[in-house]
């Protein structure tokens, strides 16, 4: 008889253990890939990268006529109008690369539009990840996408569409 409640003490203390760490799994490229707002903002958020590209693309082609009128018309010039030219060549270039640091730079007009555009849809996609784990008690939410290797996910513990519901995505 002690026996058997040890065992079944046993039994049941690893039932608490093994309940205490509930966990899931999400996909979270998955899921702002099926959020219509998502592709809505990057589309326009590579819409505006490649309209600032091709300014930059035609400062610098700008740039390379410059230099090659000037190498064709270098021995030509005086040492002043070289000089001169030289200038205007290195002043030019400077400015592009400036703009292209305010557009592309760390902090720069795309990382600000990225934030603008990008940033409420993932809180959004945060906030219902932070809900679904209160109401179902997870203590761990892993995002198999990205930098988090998952060697193997059973699929039943995968809530992305749990998540996407509650974004009201239908799937």
């Amino acid at each position: 008889m002690k026996k058997l409640c040890l065992i079944l003490a046993v039994v049941l203390c690893s039932a608490f253990a093994a309940n205490a760490q509930r966990y899931c799994v999400i996909d979270t490229k998955y899921i702002l890939d099926n959020v219509p707002d998502y592709k809505d903002a990057q589309g326009k958020l590579d819409a505006i990268a490649e309209q600032w590209q091709k300014e930059i693309d035609a400062k610098f082609l700008e740039i390379d006529k410059m230099y090659k009128s000037y190498q064709a018309e270098q021995v030509m010039l005086t040492d002043e109008l070289k000089h001169k030219r030289e200038e205007e060549i290195i002043a030019k270039e400077k400015e592009a690369k400036d703009l292209q640091k305010k557009r592309f730079g760390y902090e720069g007009d795309l990382f600000k539009k990225r934030e603008e555009l990008i940033k409420p849809i993932q809180d959004k996609v945060y906030n219902a990840v932070q809900k679904l784990a209160a109401a179902r008690m997870y203590d761990f939410v892993l995002d198999k996408s990205g930098g988090v290797t998952v060697i193997f996910a059973d699929p039943k513990l995968d809530k992305s569409d749990d998540i996407l519901r509650s974004l009201g995505v239908k799937k």
